[in-house]
């Protein structure tokens, strides 16, 4: 996981926030606390997070507290703290914000701008709504992986000159590390075979890591050629990495496939600050901050009724052409994630 960070404060942020609790004090009124899956705030100040969260407090007053982690490691610790609530928004990608419904971290609120979300991407009770659309992916090292040395195919990957060059995140911590798990269920026809074929590419795979956002640099620098990761998160990476190359793995014979992976926000029970929390989901949905999602975020805005404009989005739109799109049974996958995550391990051996 990347350091945790606030936006305009310190490292020392975070433990606070673990050692202090209770009601609101004069001095905290005027914040509002995030725990977030990464990707949407830029390792130089430059990401969507950065933007809207300047924009919101510029506007309100309010102070973004920001805490950073994978999906699974935002969830869990939300969980640790039930009895003493220290975020009052939580940003995840599926199936961990249904995890977190499930675990009764979140409380009914529809933001302003919900409406003009699709149904797919947000919860019939209004518990979480999406916020920016995503779409999962790998990436490669464009300089050592061109022409027909670039992989197309999940099988491609196990050859041997992969060995100990390839890294994805750990399921079941990571978002995307768990979206690994999703695609090669999916493409591969079920779990079983999903899982005969991770077992043979743990062959190859550096190890776990936490957090997917510090595989990039990796594969930029060349120390790995290939990773799993996000649109959203990589093509805002490419901006500062020039060796990422964005990619879709398809089973030997088939097409190229991804699934919708939006980071979705939900306001969390209990909050300290839940009306600031109210207030920041709906600036989120604006027509200004969805505007901003593609060309600063590198994402698809969540509103249907923005529709993204410019040259990034020009080139969001050709990265996921003639890519097969499919939908995953989020009810499966959160009724049986954690059978799922432990035929990963048994698998794998991790």
């Amino acid at each position: 996981m990347r350091p945790v960070t606030a936006a305009t404060g310190s490292l020392a942020l975070a433990a606070t926030l673990s050692a202090c609790g209770g009601p609101s004090t004069a001095s905290d009124a005027k914040t509002v606390t995030v725990y977030s899956a990464d990707g949407l705030k830029g390792e130089n100040g430059d990401g969507w997070y950065d933007q809207v969260f300047e924009d919101f407090e510029k506007k309100t007053g309010i102070k973004v507290k920001y805490v950073e982690g994978g999906s699974g490691e935002m969830v869990q610790r939300a969980v640790r703290e039930k009895s003493n609530t220290q975020a009052d928004v939580i940003v995840t990608l599926p199936p961990f914000i249904q995890q977190a419904d499930q675990k009764g971290l979140l409380t009914a609120y529809e933001p302003q701008g919900a409406d003009k979300v699709a149904a797919a991407g947000k919860s019939a009770d209004g518990k979480w709504t999406s916020v920016v659309n995503n779409y999962f992916g790998f990436i490669r090292n464009t300089k050592e992986l061109k022409g027909a040395e670039a992989p197309t195919t999940w099988e491609d990957l196990l050859d041997s000159a992969y060995k100990d060059k390839l890294q994805y995140s750990t399921p079941g911590v990571a978002g995307d590390g768990t979206a690994v798990v999703i695609k090669a269920m999916h493409d591969f026809g079920g779990k079983e075979p999903a899982m005969a074929y991770l077992k043979k590419l743990q062959a190859n795979n550096v190890g776990p890591s936490s957090s997917t956002s510090k595989l990039a640099p990796k594969v930029d620098k060349g120390e790995i050629l290939v990773a799993n990761g996000d649109v959203q998160m990589n093509f805002a990476q490419s901006k500062s990495m020039p060796n990422l190359g964005i990619w879709f793995p398809a089973k030997e014979g088939g097409r190229p496939t991804t699934f919708a992976l939006p980071y979705a926000a939900g306001l969390v029970s209990d909050a300290p600050h839940t009306e600031n929390g109210r207030k920041l989901l709906d600036f989120m949905l604006t027509e200004g901050a969805q505007q901003q999602v593609s060309e600063i975020g590198g994402g698809f805005p969540a509103r249907t009724d923005i529709r993204a404009t410019g040259p990034g989005a020009t080139e969001l739109a050709g990265i996921i052409k003639g890519v097969e799109i499919f939908e995953p049974d989020w009810k499966d996958i959160e009724a049986h994630l954690d059978d799922y995550i432990d035929a990963w391990k048994s698998a794998t051996g991790s």
